[in-house]
């Protein structure tokens, strides 16, 4: 009962590493299509920024240059998918999905050209990734039995960017609900013509969301090559992405909505790998290839919209022509 109880603790603690790139591009889709701007191309900046972080800190032996050049990168891609969308009026499915076409093969290009190792970087030394922070007194506590345990196994340990991950969801909701900007923000999404009429450029409030996702994009692909894993790998953003977004459409373009969705997935694959090899009664081998593909059924059934009725914002993918 005890080992079971600790694996499941385990299990709680995997699910938050393999949640924060979820959690963080989720809240950058937010910013994004409350604003309304569909943001497509969650994956490509992550991916993108995935390949920056890895290089810069193997470079330079400092995770902290690869992390801000990161947020740079996706910054720009952010600026590039609202120049084609925001400023040209070009149509923002296309402008996303063509940013992450780029982005798959710019890192395996760029990479191949500096590393000469198939697209990949090489693998990170302990001193150019963010490791681990044991919080204080966490093996005392952890002597105590349940909350003990749970302190020390479940919420110390993390890197700094997984707790940067939930604090952004504190972030985001104060931002959308208690402030000027986030009001613009819901309003430039739901009817924009009611904004530019107050005098609030639609245009500039629109980048401003791109830029604020892009920042947020960055770190989840700075955490991907630079804190969860050891180096960046061909597409190794495996299509979270697209999870996220499906989260963000799960919880309704709200924080706490979307933040519980993305868990449920980091949930589904920390099960995953702790079930490979395991000899389950009557099955026998777990049958791991399946529950890997969870979280991606999951994401299709969400986006079939079998799960509720979600509601976009109202102007969200419609280009904003100022009336004259």
């Amino acid at each position: 009962m005890v080992d079971l109880w600790l694996q499941f603790l385990l299990t709680l603690d995997a699910t938050c590493r393999v949640a924060t790139p979820l959690i963080l591009c989720a809240m950058a889709g937010i910013f994004s299509e409350k604003s309304g701007v569909i943001d497509i191309s969650l994956e490509g900046k992550m991916l993108m920024s995935a390949f920056a972080a890895a290089t810069v800190a193997s470079l330079t032996s400092s995770a902290l240059a690869g992390l801000i050049v990161a947020i740079g990168i996706s910054v720009l891609l952010g600026l590039l998918h609202g120049l084609a969308s925001v400023t040209l009026r070009g149509n923002q499915v296309i402008s996303g999905l063509a940013i992450n076409i780029l982005a798959s093969g710019l890192t395996v290009t760029v990479g191949i050209a500096i590393f000469q190792q198939g697209g990949q970087t090489p693998t990170l030394e302990r001193d150019e990734r963010f490791r681990p922070v044991e919080l204080p007194l966490a093996e005392q506590i952890g002597n105590f039995p349940v909350v003990g345990t749970i302190y020390k196994e479940v919420i110390s340990g993390h890197n700094i960017l997984v707790w940067t991950a939930f604090a952004t969801v504190i972030v985001t909701a104060i931002v959308l609900t208690k402030t000027r900007f986030g009001l613009r923000l819901r309003a430039v999404g739901e009817k924009p013509e009611a904004l530019d009429s107050a005098g609030v450029s639609v245009a500039k409030t629109r980048y401003f969301a791109l830029i604020i996702a892009g920042v947020l994009c960055g770190i989840a692909g700075a955490y991907l090559s630079t804190a969860h894993g050891s180096g960046f790998v061909r597409e190794m953003t495996a299509g979270k992405g697209y999870i996220a977004l499906a989260a963000m459409i799960f919880g309704k373009w709200q924080p706490r909505g979307a933040l519980l969705a993305c868990l449920l997935f980091g949930f589904l694959e920390a099960v995953a790998s702790r079930l490979q090899g395991v000899q389950l009664p009557l099955i026998g081998a777990a049958p791991v290839d399946l529950i890997l593909a969870l979280p991606y059924l999951l994401t299709v059934i969400l986006l079939a919209g079998f799960v509720g009725k979600a509601m976009p914002p109202r102007a969200i993918g419609e280009p904003y022509i100022k009336e004259r």
